[in-house]
Parts: structure tokens; sequence; C-alpha cells
């Protein structure tokens, strides 16, 4: 009694898992879900655009071939030579122009120092001492970036080495001028400068 009871069992379980293999519904399914994964880290997977606008970010635009000749020309060292050398010219005559106002000597002749020096006089003073600042400014401003572009671009790296070796020969090239010892001392000056201005900036 309990072997055929057993027996009608297996024969139940044994069809039950024959109709389900033989479902066609269940096959569907797993072809459908196949599918799914391929098409999600499969081989069909598509390659997704990296756009910043595709992926929730800013819209970047396309650059135009103008676009592309202006950026690399904004970032030559010519560029930044005369950038520096523009805004040095016009921080040095400011600076000029402010040191000759504090000094009460401006205007004043030497051979007749107690004439009182007129409004004309103290003017062409001031545009002189300002005039003189901001062409030392500039050519320091030139130099300094030119040679700091020229260093970044053969060393490929941008730190603060970049500028304290600009430092070194900026100041080495002004005081050379003066002497050997005159040069090593800008050189040291201008790089010590240099070095504590970018761990300022940094």
């Amino acid at each position: 009694m309990a072997a055929s009871m057993d027996s009608s069992d297996a024969t139940t379980v044994a069809g039950s898992q024959t109709s389900a293999s033989a479902d066609p519904s269940v096959d569907n399914q797993q072809f459908q879900y196949s599918m799914l994964l391929e098409h999600l880290i499969g081989e069909k997977r598509p390659i997704k655009d990296l756009n910043p606008s595709v992926m929730g970010g800013l819209p970047v635009p396309y650059k135009t071939e103008d676009q592309k000749r202006i950026e690399r020309a904004m970032e030559s060292c010519a560029f930044k030579a005369v950038l520096a050398c523009v805004g040095g010219f016009v921080l040095g005559g400011a600076f000029g122009v402010f040191t000759a106002g504090i000094d009460t000597n401006v205007g004043f002749d030497p051979k007749d120092p107690m004439k009182t020096p007129t409004a004309k006089e103290v003017l062409k003073d001031m545009g002189q001492r300002g005039m003189s600042y901001a062409k030392n400014f500039a050519i320091v401003g030139a130099m300094f970036s030119c040679t700091e572009c020229i260093i970044e671009s053969h060393r490929g790296k941008s730190d603060w080495k970049n500028a304290v070796y600009s430092g070194c020969v900026t100041g080495g090239a002004i005081g050379f001028r003066a002497g050997l010892k005159a040069g090593v001392l800008g050189c040291g000056g201008f790089a010590a400068f240099s070095a504590a201005i970018e761990y300022y900036l940094r």
C-alpha cells in the first residue's frame, strides 16, 4: 500500500516537472531575462555619450576651429608674456605715481632747494617716476611670465618649482648687469620671493 502511494507521488512530481518544462511561458521568460542581461552588461550594451548635458551637467558646446585657434594663441608663451608686460606696466605706473605722491621731495630742484615747486613741476616729476616704474615692472613681468611658461612646457608639470626657477632666472638676468655677485643675490632673492608667493597662493 505504501509502495503504491510512493510510486503515485513520484509519478505526480515527474508529471508536474514535465509539464513545467514543457510550458512555453517559462522558456519565454528565461529568454527575455537573458536578452535583458545582454543589453545591460553584455556585448549588446550600448555605449553612452559622456556629454555633461546628457549626464545632467551644464551643456558644453562644441568648439569650432577658430575657437580652438584662439585658445591655442591665448595659451602660448608669447601671449602670456605680452599680458604680463601690459599688467606690469599698468601696476608699475600706478605704484610709481603713488610713491611720488607721498614723497616730499617731488618737484624740488636740487640746485635751488629753497624754491617752491610749481604744480607743473610736481606733475612732471610724478609722471617721470611713474613711467620709470612702469618700464621696470613691465620688463620684470614679461621676463618672469615667459621663462615660467617655457620651463613649464619643458618640464610638463605645473607646480611651485616653475615659479622658483623662473624667479631665479629673472633675478639673475637683472642682477648680472651689476656683476656676478649681484646676479647671484638677485637669483636667490627672486627665487625665495617666488616660493613665498606660491606657498601663499597654493
